[in-house]
């Protein structure tokens, strides 16, 4: 029996809910200031208009919903589901305002790519869009790597003790520091170190392939936020192709790469413990994942003779496997060269990759490096238990910054995401194929988003049906928040609907 949700209960989740729609109308002021720092007046007036509605919300639900009451589990996972939505229609006033959108859903797709670091865009012109709502998408990309409940914790909420419910809702389930306001912003610091040294490295190549200072720096900032955040934006139509440069690539790769890793990774690498990086499972995992799928890639392209050479096969087939692989999403092809020249089994290579996805706790989508890790433990105890005689005492450990005793409840857990993940891939690849789009390329765009890649082979379009848009919408939400809270969310609202009080 459900237990209907009460007035406190939707007292709670509003103010908490107001307390993160009021950061993010904080955070629309940053490319506000830009915007009249660059002279962009009318794009600088739209980010004035969808900060003071998102304020002016904020303000009207923490009044009106005041409490001290703190969240409890399903309480926190709501505000955490719930927040993504507010955010993407609430943030999609400035770029619908900006005119290169068709209509406000098409606005709403694009924060929601952005949010989840999907990086599939229906915007118009992107060539002509202003640096100001450029800045949005990216920053927004930036802000959603890391979390939009991890920013709120950082600056807005005080040692809550219901703050860990809402963390562990975004799908972080790991205490970097004892207290989860700490561990929060250690998140937020090491990105913004990585964005200044990563932004400048950017520039300085920027300006080496003959660009003008700030043209570079520009480019280097927006680049470097969607690189770390594993997203997909650029600011040019042509991806990361419009640079035509070797230096560009490689050095979005290293960026790339880095923002896949775990963020308690990245703790420990901080304090000294390289090592850790040889021997976490989940560095393992991507290590043979990448040569695994790179290999069909490889055999799939050579067999058709699309790219000649070592460095053509490094620049077009290895740079977007790995890009796909940590679920970033930049590309050195055009999207329909991908039905076009790639074959089916480089096709394939290239889903799974997209699919099985970075490290879990990172900037990254996909299944994870953990749960594939895990899995291929679990396995190998299974073969022991074969071989070893009955009576003997089986158990198998995985080094994930720790020592850590595998568990059947670890296994269970790591194998319901996984299936629902491979369920969501599947869903959209059938709701693309009963929209008249050919099988496989409906499955490489459903892995895609909902994976929160953001390659595209061409389906993801300003012309595709209403209802697919809402569909990889739905994909690039669940896949971002990993489920959990989904289900807590569809539970409130079964109770809400047929609870007893």
């Amino acid at each position: 029996m459900f237990l209907k949700p009460n007035y406190q209960d939707i007292k709670t989740i509003g103010y908490y809910l107001g307390k993160i729609i009021f950061g993010l109308g904080l955070l629309e002021t940053i490319p506000l200031i830009f915007g009249i720092f660059v002279g962009e007046f009318n794009p600088a007036l739209d980010f004035v208009i969808a900060s003071l509605v998102a304020i002016i919300i904020s303000l009207f639900l923490m009044h009106l919903c005041k409490t001290d009451q703190d969240l409890n589990w399903v309480q926190g996972m709501v505000v955490a589901s719930f927040s993504w939505i507010v955010a993407m229609f609430l943030s999609a006033i400035p770029l619908y305002l900006s005119g290169h959108y068709k209509s406000y859903l098409d606005c709403a797709f694009d924060m929601m790519s952005s949010f989840t670091t999907s990086g599939l865009t229906l915007v118009q012109d992107l060539d002509h869009l202003s640096m100001t709502t450029n800045l949005w998408r990216h920053f927004a990309m930036f802000i959603g790597g890391m979390g939009i409940v991890v920013m709120a914790l950082t600056f807005l909420v005080k040692g809550s003790a219901g703050a860990f419910k809402i963390y562990v809702a975004e799908a972080r389930e790991e205490k970097l520091l004892p207290n989860i306001i700490e561990t929060s912003r250690f998140i937020v610091f090491i990105n913004m170190v990585y964005l200044v040294l990563g932004s400048l490295v950017l520039w300085v190549v920027g300006m080496h392939q003959g660009m003008p200072s700030f043209s570079a720096f520009f480019n280097g900032l927006l680049i470097f936020m969607a690189a770390f955040s594993t997203g997909g934006f650029t600011p040019h139509s042509q991806s990361v192709l419009y640079y035509h440069s070797l230096s560009y690539e490689v050095i979005t790769i290293v960026i790339l790469v880095i923002g896949s890793l775990n963020f308690n990774l990245h703790y420990a690498v901080w304090r000294l413990r390289r090592k850790e990086i040889i021997t976490n499972i989940e560095t393992r995992t991507f290590f043979i994942t990448l040569l695994f799928t790179f290999f069909i890639v490889a055999a799939g392209l050579s067999k058709l003779g699309v790219y000649s050479g070592a460095m053509g096969l490094f620049r077009k087939g290895f740079y977007i496997l790995i890009s796909g692989h940590t679920t970033t999403g930049f590309g050195t092809i055009y999207t329909r060269q991908f039905i076009n020249e790639w074959g089916n089994a480089a096709l394939a290579g290239l889903i799974i990759a997209m699919g099985l996805g970075a490290s879990a706790c990172s900037t990254g989508g996909g299944i994870k490096m953990l749960r594939v890790g895990i899995i291929f433990q679990a396995l190998k105890e299974d073969m022991k238990r074969m071989i070893v005689p009955e009576k003997a005492i089986i158990f198998q450990k995985f080094h994930h910054v720790k020592n850590i005793l595998l568990e059947d409840k670890q296994v269970r857990a790591v194998f319901l995401v996984t299936i629902s993940y491979i369920a969501l891939y599947a869903l959209g690849a059938v709701v693309g194929a009963f929209c008249g789009y050919p099988f496989l390329e409906a499955l490489f765009e459903s892995t895609s988003a909902a994976a929160n890649v953001g390659l595209s082979c061409g389906i993801t379009d300003t012309a595709m049906p209403v209802a697919l848009k809402i569909t990889y919408i739905i994909q690039m939400w669940a896949g971002r928040l990993e489920f959990m809270s989904i289900f807590a969310i569809a539970g409130f609202l079964v109770a809400w609907v047929k609870g007893k009080r």
